[in-house]
């Protein structure tokens, strides 16, 4: 099945800073903090192969699409790796599920098509090697490896692309072929909306200038890659017709320039405003910095979860990817979660399992058949990020997010986007993948085998 725009730890954008940016902002669809440009938006998944539902889904979305608008067609990205090639990790161009990759790199190598293509991603190692960006580079991409693990002690894991500085994608998804047919991601793509297109274009242009020889992080970041739009001040523009405020947040704080929203600021802000209910979807759950030593307690967002049931009621629903690489520590810290759901106080606090099927031949596929997706919805607003929710990823990891608050839009009107991604939501919870929370020991059995 086709999926989302396959992100890997990597960027890519037209040869443009920030300031000629602004001053194109300045000239072009924007009033204050309104943008005029007909923005259009669509959530966008991927379904792993022998995944389904009873009923629809969001549309799957192909690269392509983003990567050939009408236009000059200047694609920019941002991700943590490149695979599209499946025999960088030893697996077999038979793979049909291979395919898709293969037909994006080869697009994005396609000679003679005027693309100028920049790529921001981590230096290559042997578990992440780089012969796609070689393949790339040989091409005309002009690539930039940041070295995250020395600027701020964690990886270049944001996932995004800009095209065109019009069309924009924000997800889950890797620039993996994998990402594409093998693992359950989502995302957000925006089209025709320069205003937010040259907002996240900073975002990028400060990994490309970290991918420097010897660069290092300013403090503060020069006025350029400084932002109007946060979580205080949004970018007011319709989303398919719908008002909306909008605006990207970042991690970690180093990385956010003047005005930015710092990536765990607008989590737990999002949580703190919920007064019904807030859904979570995501691999990963820990209230730990999970790659520190010695190990650390970070117990931040999992407090504000507990508030938000115990202060106000809000109904907490936690979805968590279950794999052979989750990590055992995990599950004791959800069933402590969950323990706090109880008939005769009324707090709601749920917690479960998403685990995605797997047949033999797919069970023998690395790093695959997971729920890898990142997003929370509340009565308010759509949250879609890039990051795991572990201290680690708020604090030293390069991630982003894309908030979309359409809480003033009436009953009545045409889905938002927060309609929609509290459907992808409860479909999830209310399918069959969906494992309630197993007795210690169990979920070894529910994650580790197919």
């Amino acid at each position: 099945m086709l999926a989302t725009a396959l992100l890997f730890h990597m960027f890519i954008l037209p040869f443009r800073g920030p300031t000629s940016a602004g001053k194109a902002a300045a000239a072009g669809p924007y009033l204050g903090n309104r943008c005029n440009d007909p923005c259009r938006s669509v959530l966008v998944e991927s379904i792993p192969e022998g995944l389904t539902y009873d009923d629809n889904h969001p549309q799957p979305f192909h690269l392509r699409r983003l990567e050939d608008p009408p236009g000059r067609r200047q694609p920019q990205c941002g991700h943590r790796l490149f695979l599209l090639d499946p025999e960088q990790r030893g697996h077999s161009h038979q793979d049909p599920s291979a395919g898709q990759g293969e037909e994006i790199l080869a697009a994005l190598r396609e000679p003679g098509r005027g693309v100028t293509l920049r790529i921001a991603v981590n230096p290559p190692s042997s578990r992440m090697p780089c012969s796609d960006l070689q393949l790339l580079e040989e091409s005309g991409a002009q690539i930039r490896k940041v070295n995250f693990p020395q600027l701020t002690g964690g990886v270049l894991h944001t996932k995004f692309w800009i095209v065109d500085q019009q069309h924009i994608f924000l997800g889950s998804a890797n620039m993996d072929w994998r990402a594409l047919t093998q693992v359950k991601e989502l995302g957000m793509a925006v089209y025709n909306c320069s205003c937010l297109a040259q907002d996240l274009g900073k975002m990028f242009e400060a990994y490309w200038a970290l991918g420097l020889p010897n660069a290092t992080i300013p403090s503060p970041w020069p006025a350029n890659y400084s932002t109007s739009y946060n979580k205080e001040t949004p970018l007011e523009l319709e989303l398919n017709g719908t008002e909306a405020g909008v605006y990207f947040s970042s991690a970690p704080p180093a990385l956010c320039a003047t005005g930015r929203t710092e990536d765990l600021q607008s989590l737990v802000s999002i949580v703190d405003d919920a007064d019904e209910f807030v859904y979570i979807e995501v691999m990963s759950y820990l209230p730990t910095m999970e790659f520190s030593h010695p190990k650390r307690f970070w117990p931040v967002i999992d407090d504000h979860l507990r508030k938000a049931a115990y202060e106000r009621r809000v109904r907490v629903r936690l979805l968590v990817g279950c794999w052979r690489h989750s990590k055992a520590n995990m599950f004791p810290f959800l069933r402590s979660l969950a323990a706090m759901h109880d008939v005769r106080t009324h707090y709601s606090m749920e917690v479960r399992l998403f685990v995605v099927p797997a047949n033999e031949t797919q069970a023998r596929i690395p790093y695959a058949r997971v729920n890898h997706s990142k997003f929370m919805v509340t009565d308010k607003v759509a949250y879609i990020g890039t990051s795991n929710w572990s201290g680690d990823y708020f604090l030293h990891t390069a991630g982003s997010a894309l908030v979309v608050n359409q809480s003033h839009v009436g009953a009545g009107e045409q889905p938002t986007v927060r309609d929609r991604l509290q459907a992808v939501f409860e479909r999830d919870w209310n399918s069959r993948y969906s494992q309630e929370l197993s007795l210690p020991g169990q979920w070894e059995q529910l994650c580790g085998t197919y």
